[in-house]
């Protein structure tokens, strides 16, 4: 065994994992397992916490390299564990002579960067998608979030840069590229005034053409420039799905959150995007139980499912995170907020279900990720029939559903 990296969390601690595995492997590191955690709640932590325990009871001879955001965030929590050999921060995962060097904990001041450093990938292991990171960090301090004390504050990667790391992709096979970072929609404002995420969307599809897909992963609808918003309208190289940060329905939850739209933000802007791209599907994170959320509160979060037209919801039970305002804010009983956790995630699966039955009858362009699984232009999953080889896009005619997949033939 050479270098194996176990991931958590978001798709940026996917491409950052390919940096570390070459990275560690050109370092002359062997015989290790880095773990790539994810900090954006307690349960990820857990999470990590308990596969480093398992992989030394599996590998007792391995040597145990902890990473990734919770590694910055809570360097105590993992130095305690006798299963880790070694921490290496946000940062420094990325510089090979970090991994020849010796001692267990190297960590520096994630908030002393202020450059955000290209990660030229040929491939993404056993991914038929690429991720793109075109930013990093963020300048924002929504109270739940410990985010940017593990990531630093926003950065951005130059044009010139992001493009020849998308040519570099769609040269080695790649139809779909996502472009990914911690805040994509503050793209730019710390290379130039007027430099924006649509800024840097026209670009790509412009400089490379042979690109058949162009994807974003999350993003904050308050930030969303009207040169985004004009590629939505024209351009359909750019995928008709967009996830949003929302987090909830609530305005006083969310001024509570410190986050800097309201519900009328939100519908709002969901109504304009479907005006200029009638196609498109929208996703959502929503938080369930924000400390000092009460029963109306929380169904302001369940009826804006319905107002924003959310098909896919991604749900979080909140769970407070030392150092953060929320932590120190009246707490909501855990039993209830599992149960409107469970609420927030039964009004998804409705929605998705309707959506899904809409698509039956329709032709749809598939990417396959597998020869038995794919995903449409609005991110809807394919079961496909007959198997398509995969990273081939095929138009398919949807044949039903199972609730939570489409089938197609």
């Amino acid at each position: 065994m050479t270098v194996d990296v176990i991931t958590f969390g978001c798709r940026l601690n996917t491409v950052e994992s390919e940096v570390i595995r070459r990275e560690a492997t050109s370092a002359g590191v062997h015989d290790a397992v880095v773990v790539n955690t994810c900090a954006v709640t307690a349960e990820a932590v857990r999470q990590a916490k308990q596969a480093i325990r398992r992989l030394k009871r599996e590998q007792p001879h391995a040597r145990i390299v902890v990473t990734g955001c919770a590694a910055q965030t809570e360097i105590n929590t993992f130095a305690a564990m006798p299963e880790v050999d070694r921490i290496v921060g946000n940062e420094d995962k990325f510089d090979a002579k970090v991994w020849a060097a010796g001692g267990k904990i190297i960590v520096s001041d994630i908030m002393a960067a202020r450059r955000m450093r290209a990660h030229a990938i040929d491939r993404i292991q056993g991914r038929t998608r690429a991720f793109v990171q075109v930013q990093n960090g963020c300048d924002h301090r929504c109270t739940f979030c410990i985010i940017p004390f593990g990531r630093g504050n926003s950065r951005s990667l130059p044009m010139d840069e992001v493009v020849a790391q998308a040519r570099r992709l769609v040269a080695n096979g790649y139809r779909e590229i996502v472009l990914t970072g911690v805040d994509i929609t503050n793209y730019g404002v710390d290379l130039a005034s007027s430099l924006r995420i649509g800024t840097l969307v026209r670009r790509i599809l412009i400089d490379v053409p042979e690109l058949a897909r162009l994807r974003l992963s999350s993003i904050d609808s308050v930030e969303v420039d009207s040169t985004l918003l004009d590629a939505l309208a024209d351009e359909p190289r750019l995928m008709p799905h967009l996830h949003l940060s929302l987090q909830a329905g609530d305005d006083l939850i969310l001024k509570r959150m410190k986050r800097r739209h309201s519900r009328s933000d939100a519908i709002a802007f969901c109504e304009q995007v479907r005006r200029l791209r009638p196609d498109v599907v929208f996703g959502a994170d929503i938080i369930a139980g924000f400390p000092t959320e009460n029963e109306s509160m929380f169904c302001r979060s369940l009826d804006l499912v319905d107002e924003c037209g959310l098909t896919q919801l991604h749900v979080f039970p909140f769970s407070p995170r030392p150092g953060t305002p929320a932590a120190r804010m009246p707490q909501v009983d855990r039993t209830l907020i599992k149960e409107r956790a469970r609420r927030l995630r039964e009004k998804g699966e409705a929605a998705l279900r309707r959506h899904l039955d809409l698509e039956i009858g329709a032709r749809r362009r598939v990417l396959a990720e597998s020869r038995a699984l794919g995903r449409t232009e609005q991110f809807m999953p394919v079961r496909l029939t007959p198997s398509v080889e995969p990273g081939v896009i095929v138009e398919l005619t949807v044949t039903g559903h199972d609730g939570r997949q489409l089938m197609a033939a």
